[in-house]
């Protein structure tokens, strides 16, 4: 007996995906997929990312969690656009809960959206939502050993940015093997080592997301 409920469902986000990267294309905004696991620091990002560029971009954000909007409501508070996504119970976004999530959006007045993933190192690599680029958030208090054991999200990222290195001298944390087993994985991913804490490293974290942004809109 046949079974492919998966596939099913992988091929019917893959359609709506489809449907949102043209939207993006038309509209000329550029779309990251923020991942990575609770806690690893992604709305902190995005706080420190919204600080740096909002007065040279259009920024709206998503925001997806199982529960609650503390999250938006962080992001809110630097008045932008956002809009709250609650699965449910579901561990992470699919193109058609984003879908449903850009009604709530004037394309006319963004040029950046950042998608907050739902915080999990294994499903959210599996769905495309009609992103630009996936982008993959890690902090070394989880330890070096996920580029092996969680390889999909490496694979599917083009960049990944370790935080919290500000640790790393409290932490058994080997910088270098987890350099080289993410290149194993993913030999074009781009590694940033950062910290949103301090601010070391944000700077080439702007500086790709900025040109990434002002290709799209050209």
């Amino acid at each position: 007996m046949e079974i492919k409920l998966v596939k099913d469902i992988l091929e019917a986000n893959e359609v709506i995906a489809s449907q949102n990267r043209r939207l993006f294309a038309d509209e000329g905004v550029y779309v990251v997929n923020l991942m990575g696991s609770p806690g690893a620091g992604k709305t902190t990002l995005l706080e420190r990312t919204i600080e740096h560029i909002k007065d040279r971009k259009r920024i709206a954000v998503i925001e997806g969690d199982i529960a609650t909007s503390r999250d938006a409501q962080r992001v809110a508070a630097y008045a932008i656009p956002t809009v709250q996504i609650n699965t449910g119970g579901a561990c992470h976004l699919d193109g058609n809960m984003v879908r449903e999530g850009l009604r709530e959006l004037d394309f006319d007045k963004i040029d950046l959206l950042l998608v907050e993933n739902v915080g999990n190192l294994v499903c959210p690599a599996e769905f495309k939502i009609g992103e630009d680029d996936k982008v993959m958030l890690i902090s070394v208090t989880e330890g070096d050993d996920k580029p092996l054991k969680y390889p999909l999200m490496f694979q599917v990222s083009s960049v990944l940015l370790l935080n919290k290195i500000d640790l790393l001298s409290y932490l058994d944390f080997d910088l270098e093997r987890f350099r080289s087993d993410a290149l194993k994985v993913n030999p074009h991913l781009e590694v940033m080592a950062i910290s949103c804490n301090t601010g070391e490293g944000l700077d080439n974290w702007f500086r790709w997301l900025e040109e990434r942004v002002n290709k799209k809109g050209t």
